[in-house]
Parts: structure tokens; sequence; C-alpha cells
């Protein structure tokens, strides 16, 4: 049993509290899935749970974690720095269990994962794979490690859909706990049993958790019910109140006004009119404690907020016509071979396919080209954020274009509608979650008016609750989206195709 106590999260920086008196519980069976939006504290309560000093750069906690006789296994959201320069081999080898498990044991690891017998062996460096290959390594670290508790920071992060299939009947067989931060929401729904949700409400001066051991879709649907039942009594209480306030204020004004003309040669009736404006304020405080009591609007944090510039393709254009007759890593193996890809108009393009085809790599060239022509707008969102992003500089320095005033306020107002507070705009980029990092480059990419976007795993670092804003976006979105992804809900909602990068060429299978 893991169990957490008290526990309060407050930023070093700007002292603001990002889980107050936090209690858990987490039994084995238990699939336990953290939601919340961005920079709500997922995954530093992850690290924090692991490793208290993970988390003690940046944050400082009070409260009781009691992990006695169990065995923590943890995938945190990015590769750590110190790893990134071990093989593979070097890397497993770290987890003293590698040693004595049973080779035909890894090398069925290896298979349910997609991958070759021989590739944990391997010297090729940790920072060479792709990004669903180092989740893969990792999980496989684990397994051979066999914790008794999982922590898993976006374990769908990169991998494909064949591997989140193995993920997902990984989690949902496993006896061990499960403790998990994922954007994917058919993971999520397929998997969890219990539902942690944390929140910034009133502007993020006010945290709030709830956990319920319940499935994700009944979660959701009891939390829009309730807040529903809230908000009608709530908004009832009020239209009553409203009319007692009305009622009540027609009772003082008559009192008053015969009090203020009561002649002084009638002392009987003046005692009698000063009688009922005493019974009057007597009613007037018991009115004021029932709207005291009543019942109060639901506390909701809202969801973010976030618009595209109205653009348009003309739906004849051809876009790209591409060949290329061999995609190779930077030492000349080879990844895949006659890939072909044409796009015409404002089409709403996804590629799939196995992690380490070279999807990335592809998608790489491809912006290369379209970024360098004049007669269309193209944007770029790499996997790897930092590839665009400068991470010393603030959300509010990057995205400025001239530095006025002007644009600064905008610039500003627009983060808030993305969730940030005042303070988050003035920490370095490099203090942010992966979700908000991902926020100021689909900010940049609004603000930039492009007509053409190139997204490597788009939705990757949202979370559930802001998923559906974003596919909602994009699939109204009028210019042309080509584009990377395993999220599935993604790619039935937004994309028109769809094609499966092998190692000889792109499939249309849909």
């Amino acid at each position: 049993m893991l169990q957490i106590k008290n526990l309060t999260l407050t930023h070093k920086y700007d002292l603001r509290v990002i889980l107050k008196d936090f209690h858990l519980v987490l039994n084995p069976g238990d699939k336990a899935v953290i939601i919340g939006e961005e920079g709500n504290g997922k995954s530093t309560l992850l690290k924090w749970i692991f490793q208290p000093e993970l988390a003690g750069d940046y944050m400082e906690a009070e409260g009781e974690r009691i992990v006695h006789g169990e065995k923590l296994g943890y995938l945190p959201q990015e590769l750590p720095e110190e790893d990134r320069e071990k093989t593979i081999y070097e890397f497993l080898c770290e987890e003293e269990m590698f040693w004595e498990t049973d080779p035909r044991e890894l090398a069925d690891i290896a298979s349910e994962m997609g991958l070759k017998a021989d590739f944990f062996y391997r010297d090729q460096k940790m920072q060479t794979l792709s990004g669903g290959e180092k989740v893969k390594v990792q999980m496989a670290k684990l397994l051979v490690g066999k914790p008794s508790v999982f922590l898993l920071d976006e374990p769908s992060n990169d991998i494909d859909i064949e591997t989140l299939e193995w993920m997902e009947k990984l989690i949902q067989g496993t006896r061990q706990a499960v403790l998990f931060i994922s954007h994917d929401e058919t993971l999520i729904e397929n998997t969890a049993n219990m539902v942690i949700h944390l929140e910034q409400i009133f502007r993020k001066t006010k945290s709030r958790y709830t956990v319920v051991h319940t499935g994700y879709r009944d979660y959701l649907e009891s939390r829009n019910l309730n807040f529903e039942n809230q908000r009608r009594k709530a908004l009832n209480d009020r239209r009553e109140e409203k009319k007692r306030q009305e009622k009540f204020n027609r009772i003082r004004e008559k009192v008053q006004n015969d009090l203020n003309s009561v002649s002084r040669q009638d002392p009987h009736s003046g005692y009698l009119l000063k009688k009922k404006m005493r019974a009057v304020k007597s009613m007037e405080r018991r009115f004021d404690r029932e709207a005291e009591e009543m019942e109060r609007l639901p506390e909701e944090e809202e969801a973010i907020f976030f618009r595209m510039k109205d653009v348009s393709f003309p739906s004849g254009k051809m876009l790209l016509e591409y060949k290329l007759d061999r995609l190779e890593t930077p030492d000349g193996a080879l990844l895949a071979k006659n890939l072909q890809l044409t796009v015409k108009g404002p089409e709403k393009i996804c590629i799939i396919g196995k992690n380490g085809v070279g999807k990335t790599t592809f998608l790489r060239k491809i912006a290369e080209q379209l970024m360098d022509r004049k007669d269309i707008h193209a944007v770029y969102m790499p996997q790897n954020y930092e590839e665009m992003l400068e991470l010393s500089i603030t959300p509010a320095e990057y995205l400025s274009e001239n530095g006025d005033k002007e644009e600064q306020t905008w610039i500003r107002t627009c983060l808030g509608a993305l969730k940030y507070t005042a303070e988050e705009m003035d920490h370095a980029i490099s203090e942010l979650s992966g979700g908000q990092k991902a926020k100021i480059l689909l900010l940049k990419m609004s603000l930039s008016g492009a007509d053409v976007l190139i997204l490597d795993e788009p939705t990757r670092n949202f979370s559930p609750l802001s998923n559906p804003v974003i596919r909602e976006i994009l699939a109204e979105y009028q210019g042309a989206v080509i584009s990377i992804s395993h999220d599935r809900k993604y790619i039935r909602e937004v994309c028109e195709t769809v094609y499966q990068m092998t190692e000889n060429g792109l499939v249309r299978i849909r």
C-alpha cells in the first residue's frame, strides 16, 4: 500500500499553492489516473511520490509519504539528461534484475513492444532513439525490475498504436498498483478505475483536488451532472433571494415612511412603528443568514480558450509533391525508402507508423521545404519543443515581435486565455510544464496567421480536459495540416487522410 498524508506543494518562486492537504491511499489493483490542466502539478506530484528531492528545485513540500515495503518504478515524462549519452545496454544494466532476467523473457518483452530480439543489447545511444523507442526502453527497464507500484508520467507519449494497445493491456492486467498521467483519453477510458483530479480555481488562486474510485467517463458524467444540479439550485436560490429582497425593501420603505410621518402628538403610534421597525431589522438579519446559506455556484476550472486566425487555402492548389528515395539516420542507416506524399488544398493529413521507422525525420524534412516557400506561410511544431523555444526567456518575451506596450498587453491577454497566471507569464520557459510549452507554440502559430501547420504529436502534452478543445480548433481550421500522431481521437476527429509509414513507403489507409 502506498499512502500520502497531508501533502502541500508550494511553488518556490511565486509562493502559489499547487496542492493543499492532499491524501491518497493506493492499493494493489488500483489503476489511478491523475488529470488536470497544464501546470496544475501532476508531474510534480508523481516526482515527489517517487523521490521527493526530484521536485525540490522549484517546489516546497510538506507532508508524509508512506511507502514501506513497496518498490516504486518511475517513468519520467522526458528521458533525464544524464541518461541520454548511455547506450541502450548500459541503461538497462543499471537495473540489477536485468542480469537475472532470462533472455527469453527479454525477447518476449521486446516482441510485445514491436522491437527486435537483440534491441536491448545494442550499443546505440539513448538520445538517438525515436521518442517512442525511448519510452519502450524505459518501460522495459521498469518491467525487468518488477516494481510493486508503477508511477508513469505520460507513458502513451510518442508510442505507436500497437504499443499503445499493449500498454492498455499491461495496465489492465497487472496486479500491481498503477498511478499514471496521460493525455490519451482512449487509454484513460480503457484502463483507469480511479481518478485523481487536480484543479486550480479562482484564476489559479485556490487549489482543489478530487479522488474518486470510478472510471473516467463515469467521473466526467457524474461531475457534469453534479455541477449542473448545483448550478440550477444556486440560480433558483438567487431568484428566490431576489424576490425576498424586493418584498423586504417594500416593507422597510413603508415602515420608514410611516415612522417619518407619524405625529409627535401620537406617541403610541410612534412606539408601535418603532417596534415594527425592530421586527423589520430582525427579518433583515434572518434574510442575510439565509443568503449566506444559499447554494453556491459551482467552482469549476475553466477550459482553455484558443483560436486560430481565419485563413483560407485554395482547394485546388497543390501544396506538396514530395518524393524521397531513401530516408536515413544521421549515420547513414536506412529507415525507409520510396516515400511519396502529395497534399492538395486544405487537406488534413496524419502519418502513423511503428516507432523508429523515421516519421519525425520525414516530417522535419517536409517542414524545412515548406517553411522556405514564399507562396505559403507554414509553421512547424516539433515533437521536442526545445528545437523551437528559447528556454531562458519568458513566454511573453518569446511571443513578442516588437515589444511595444499594446503588443505586450495583447500577448498577456492571450496567455491568460490559455490559463497562464501573471506570475507564470514571467517565468523562464524552462520552468514550465510540457503542456505549458506546447501552449506557447500553439499560440505562436495562432498569432502568425499561418495557412499550413506541420505538427509532430500535437496533443502529446495536453491534458485530457484540454485536448477536446485542441481537436475542435484544428478540425475547424481552414488551412492545411500535415501531422504525426498516435492519438486515436485526434486521428478520428481531425484528420481526413491517414497514411501508414513503413520501411517501404507510405500506404494510404483512409
